[in-house]
């Protein structure tokens, strides 16, 4: 079994409908694909309705959280999308996602960059605005040759001359409200330092303590020594090890399949999981 854990839709920042999504997935020859769109399940029902036969989709969301003035993001997956207090976090989220583009967007102006919300708002369509938006219009308007090239500290990184905070869960919440809903929580790309500063393996121990699930350890911001490294930290606090591509179409370089989860370690988030189950096509 081929399985993917991490991808995004034009739900969020990804190019790919949501049916377009799980088409490719299909033709890129996975079994299992999780839609896991930035702080929305809006996309679940279009996959649902265009999920090809024998392909698998894994429900799923990345919440937006910061711990001690850093960013990170945790992967929710199989859990009840109506759950009350998850669906309020999660709106909250979203409500801040547009005042804080047009911080961004204010700051690149005044840096001397020309774009406009009309431009951005264009590019993200119906999705939920994001940096990675924002870094498009930079391509198009040239400032930057891709949009890797935007994160950085110059323009839109977590320490950049442009960036704004937004909206994000404390990562223990988020565990906690992952759980309640009956989720299954795994920490996203944890040691991934050419986004920024990481969480320290204490905090990390502390996020098992409190219930945390497990670590996505084979990702393409991680080298070799990373992947290693975190498969052992994985085992040493029980926790799973999952790998995945966090496909965003055409945004970035990264293809789908292109890590993967083993199947043991699926089996056992789908076992972990009461607030939704796979659905199969």
């Amino acid at each position: 079994m081929r399985i993917d854990l991490h991808t995004h839709s034009t739900a969020s920042d990804g190019t790919d409908t949501p049916a377009e999504l799980v088409r490719n997935a299909a033709a890129a020859g996975l079994d299992v694909v999780a839609l896991t769109d930035h702080d929305t399940v809006a996309g679940h029902e279009e996959a649902v309705r265009a999920l090809p036969s024998g392909l698998t989709l894994v429900t799923g969301a990345e919440l937006s959280c910061r711990l001690n003035g850093i960013p990170l993001h945790m992967l929710a997956y199989l859990f009840d999308p109506e759950e009350p207090e998850l669906a309020r976090e999660r709106e909250l989220v979203r409500d801040d996602r547009e005042p804080r583009a047009r911080g961004m967007i204010r700051k690149l102006n005044e840096l001397g960059v020309p774009v406009t919300w009309e431009q951005v708002a264009g590019i993200a369509g119906d999705g939920a605005v994001g940096r990675p938006h924002i870094a498009s219009a930079m391509v198009e308007l040239g400032v930057v040759e891709s949009v890797s090239d935007a994160f950085t500290s110059e323009w839109i990184a977590n320490d950049g001359r442009a960036y704004v905070d937004k909206h994000e869960l404390d990562p223990f919440e988020a565990v906690r409200l992952i759980k309640g809903a009956g989720g299954v929580a795994v920490f996203a790309h944890p040691l991934a330092v050419k986004r920024g500063a990481c969480l320290p393996e204490s905090a990390i121990a502390e996020l098992a303590a409190a219930g945390l699930d497990g670590l996505e350890a084979d990702h393409m911001d991680h080298d070799p020594d990373t992947r290693k490294k975190l498969h052992g930290v994985a085992a040493e606090l029980g926790l799973l090890a999952t790998g995945s591509s966090d496909y965003h179409g055409s945004r970035k370089t990264c293809v789908l399949g292109e890590h993967t989860t083993h199947p043991d370690v699926y089996a056992e988030i789908a076992a972990r999981a009461s607030g939704a189950g796979p659905l199969t096509g």
